[in-house]
């Protein structure tokens, strides 16, 4: 609401300097009598109006350009989360182990195409893709894709910037029976 105010006054001002203005043109225009006012009154009121508009304009200009910093601002944490969610890929890829074609098809997990489309795209068959999937869910500690991307968003929502050591597999231990 603070970052509003500004605005709202700014189109406040204009709207009252506009409204002079426009006002005094119908006046004359229609023939509207009005008590008669002193000119050096008329004159300052005009001066004070095209003033307010002035401002406004100049007002309007530097909001403008604190938009465009802020966007052009934004703009660049995005690229930077781009590429640092694209380092941790790579990252997590070569932890977890995975071979080129289980890197592939991760990365088609993760943008959220299908096996079908994985498959596809990669001219092979669904089950292919189905077997590398598991491969990947069970090197990387998962049961699933939404695990699987949930591991890459806890990593880039980290307050202090820093990465989460990578999970230890849970590891099967044999019963034996007495």
């Amino acid at each position: 609401m603070k970052r509003a105010a500004p605005f709202l006054a700014i189109f406040l001002i204009q709207a009252l300097c506009a409204f002079f203005f426009v006002s005094d043109i119908l006046s004359s225009v229609i023939g509207l009598r009005s008590t008669p006012i002193s000119w050096e009154m008329r004159e300052a009121m005009e001066i004070g109006a095209a003033v307010g508009l002035v401002l406004g304009v100049i007002v309007g200009g530097l909001m403008l350009r604190r938009a465009l910093k802020e966007r052009h601002r934004a703009e660049e944490q995005l690229r930077r989360a781009s590429g640092a969610f694209a380092d941790l890929l790579a990252e997590r890829f070569e932890e977890w182990g995975l071979t080129p074609s289980e890197k592939d098809v991760a990365l088609f997990a993760i943008k959220g195409l299908s096996t079908a489309e994985i498959a596809q795209l990669r001219s092979t068959s669904e089950g292919t893709v189905k077997a590398q999937t598991n491969a990947i869910y069970r090197k990387a500690g998962v049961t699933g894709r939404p695990q699987l991307l949930s591991l890459f968003i806890e990593d880039l929502m980290r307050d202090d910037g820093a990465i989460r050591p990578m999970p230890e597999p849970e590891r099967k231990v044999a019963v034996s029976a007495k």
